[in-house]
C-alpha cells in the first residue's frame, strides 16, 4: 500500500492545504537543484505531482471538473500577466509575424498533425476524422506558461527581436487553440455531426473562430479603454488593492466576452496590453511584482494539480502513438507551419525561423485543454488526455532542455548589460531612474572627492560600494578607481 493511499483529496478536503503546502515547498527545493542541470522548473513541478499522485505516493485526486476550473483560473492570470508585461514598443516590429504564427501557424499545425494522426493512428481518438483533429487542436499551441518561464529561467537574450515575437505568439495562440478545441467538442457531441460534410464542418469552424476573435478583440479594446478612464480617476490606499482592481478588470473582460460568445482569453490579453501601454500606472514596478508572484503561484498549482491527475499506469498503451505524434509535431508539423507562416517576412533569417520552429513548447495549457474532452464524455477522451500528457513531457524534455544550447549554437543570443545593483532597495519609478556607475581614472584627474565629480542637478549618489564594503556617500568622500556609485536621476528643485 502506498504511503498516502488513505487520503482522497478534493477541492473541499480539510487535507488540501496541508498536502499542497508540502508539494509546493518540495517543488521549490527540487527546482533549485534542477536549475543547476538545466531542467525546466515547470517540468519538475509536473513530475512532482505525478510522484505524489495515485501511481506514486498514492495521493488520490480525480476531480477533473474542479481541476479544469482551477486550471482555467490559473491560465487566465498567467495570460493577463503576460499582457501586462508586453511592451508595444518592442512588439510592434514583430506584430505581423507573431500574429501569423498564432493564427495561420496554429491552423497549419492542426491540419498537418491531424492528417498524420488520421493516416497513421486511425480512429483511436474517437469520432473518426474529427477526433484525430481534436487532439492537435488541444496541443497545437505553444504554451504561454512554458515559453515565458523558460525564457526567464534561462535568461535568454535573443537577437532579431525573437523574444517579443515568441511571447506574442504564445500569449495569443492559447485562446485560439482553446476555441478550436471547444468547437470541435461541440461538433463531435452534436447528434447531426456525422451528417455534415467535411467542407461544411470546416467552414463552420472557421466562421465561429473568426466571430470569437472579432468579439474578443472588440471587447478587449473596449474594456482596455474603459480601464484607462477608471484607473486615472480611482485612487486606492495600497499597491495590492490597486493590483487587485486591475485584475478584476481583466476578469471582467474575460467574462463579458464569453457572454457575448467571444474569446474570453483573447479579450483578457488585449485588455492587459492596453492597460500596460496606454495607462500611466502608479508604482508599476510593484504592480508587476505582485502579478509575477501570482503567476508563479498559479503555475505551481496548475502543474502540480495536473501531475496529480496523471495515471502513468494507464499511459503505457498511449506511449507509442505519443512518441510518433510528438516527434512528427516537433520535427515536421511545427517547422513546416513556421516556415510557411514566416515566408513573407524576409528580414527574419533562416536561423531565426529554425529556432522559432523549435520553440513549439507544450505545457500545462494543452494538458488543461485535454480535460475538456474528458468532461464532455468524448469517446477516446482518456487516450487524448494521456497522449497529450506524454507529448508534453517529451516536449519539455527535448525542447525545454535544449532551448538555450540551440540558441547559442545558432548564434542568436547576446550578453545583456549587467543589471543595476540596488542593494535590495525598491525604488518607485516615479522617484527617478537608477544607474550603476563605475568610477574611472579619468574622472579622478580633477580631484578624488565625490564633490569633485561635479554631478549635474537632478543626480544624487545614494550608495557607494567598495569591494565588499557599503559606504554612505558625502561630498568630501575620497573615491577610488572601481568604486560603484548607485545614482538616482530625477527632478531637482535646486
Amino acid at each position: 500500500m502506498t504511503p498516502l493511499s488513505f487520503f482522497s483529496v478534493n477541492l473541499l478536503s480539510e487535507h488540501l492545504l496541508l498536502f499542497m503546502s508540502v508539494l509546493i515547498f518540495s517543488a521549490l527545493l527540487v527546482m533549485k537543484v534542477g536549475s543547476k542541470f538545466g531542467v525546466p522548473s515547470l517540468l519538475l513541478f509536473l513530475i512532482m505531482g505525478m510522484v505524489a499522485g495515485a501511481d506514486g505516493l498514492g495521493l488520490q485526486f480525480a476531480d477533473y471538473e474542479g481541476a479544469e476550473f482551477i486550471g482555467h483560473l490559473a491560465i487566465t492570470i498567467i495570460i493577463f500577466t503576460a499582457g501586462l508585461e508586453t511592451s508595444l514598443e518592442h512588439t510592434r516590429p514583430v506584430f505581423k509575424p507573431g500574429i501569423m504564427l498564432s493564427t495561420v501557424g496554429l491552423l497549419l499545425t492542426i491540419l498537418f498533425t491531424g492528417t498524420f494522426i488520421y493516416l497513421i493512428v486511425g480512429g483511436q481518438y474517437g469520432a473518426a476524422a474529427l477526433g484525430c483533429f481534436l487532439l492537435p487542436a488541444v496541443m497545437g499551441s505553444t504554451d504561454s506558461a512554458s515559453v515565458f518561464a523558460l525564457l526567464n529561467d534561462k535568461k535568454l537574450h535573443l537577437r532579431e527581436n525573437l523574444a517579443p515575437m515568441l511571447e506574442l505568439e504564445s500569449g495569443s495562440n492559447d485562446p485560439l487553440a482553446y476555441s478550436a478545441t471547444l468547437i470541435l467538442i461541440k461538433i463531435i457531441t452534436s447528434m447531426n455531426a456525422t451528417e455534415a460534410s467535411a467542407g461544411a464542418l470546416g467552414i463552420s469552424i472557421l466562421i465561429v473562430i473568426a466571430l470569437q476573435i472579432v468579439v474578443g478583440v472588440a471587447v478587449g479594446l473596449a474594456v482596455g479603454q474603459g480601464a484607462r478612464w477608471i484607473l486615472k480617476k480611482v485612487s486606492l490606499p495600497s499597491v495590492a488593492l490597486y493590483s487587485i482592481m486591475i485584475l478584476s478588470i481583466g476578469f471582467f473582460a474575460n467574462g463579458i466576452s464569453t457572454v457575448l460568445h467571444g474569446n474570453g482569453l483573447l479579450a483578457l490579453y488585449i485588455t492587459a496590453i492596453t492597460i500596460a501601454n496606454k495607462v500611466e500606472l502608479k508604482r508599476k514596478k510593484e504592480i508587476l511584482s505582485f502579478f509575477n508572484g501570482m503567476t508563479w503561484l498559479m503555475q505551481l498549482l496548475m502543474f502540480l494539480m495536473l501531475g496529480l491527475l496523471a495515471r502513468p499506469s494507464t499511459m503505457l498503451s498511449s506511449l507509442g502513438p505519443a512518441l510518433l505524434i510528438g516527434l512528427f509535431l516537433m520535427f515536421v508539423a511545427r517547422p513546416a507551419s513556421v516556415l510557411i507562416s514566416l515566408a513573407p517576412f524576409c528580414k527574419l533569417s533562416f536561423k531565426a525561423k529554425l529556432f522559432t520552429s523549435w520553440v513549439g513548447l507544450k505545457g500545462a495549457g494543452p494538458i488543461l485543454f485535454a480535460l475538456a474532452p474528458v468532461i464532455a464524455g468524448i469517446d477516446g477522451a482518456t487516450d487524448i488526455f494521456n497522449t497529450v500528457f506524454l507529448i508534453t513531457l517529451i516536449s519539455m524534455i527535448l525542447q525545454g532542455m535544449t532551448l538555450e544550447p540551440f540558441a547559442r549554437a545558432l548564434n542568436l543570443t547576446y550578453e545583456k548589460d549587467p543589471e543595476v545593483e540596488t542593494f535590495g532597495m525598491d525604488i518607485p519609478e516615479e522617484m527617478g531612474l537608477l544607474r550603476d556607475h563605475i568610477v574611472s581614472d579619468s574622472e579622478l584627474e580633477n580631484g578624488s572627492t565625490l564633490r569633485d565629480l561635479g554631478l549635474p542637478h537632478g543626480i544624487r549618489v545614494m550608495m557607494v560600494r567598495r569591494g565588499d564594503r557599503f559606504l554612505v556617500p558625502h561630498g568630501s568622500m575620497v573615491l577610488e578607481k572601481g568604486d560603484h556609485l548607485i545614482i538616482i536621476m530625477g527632478e531637482s528643485d535646486d
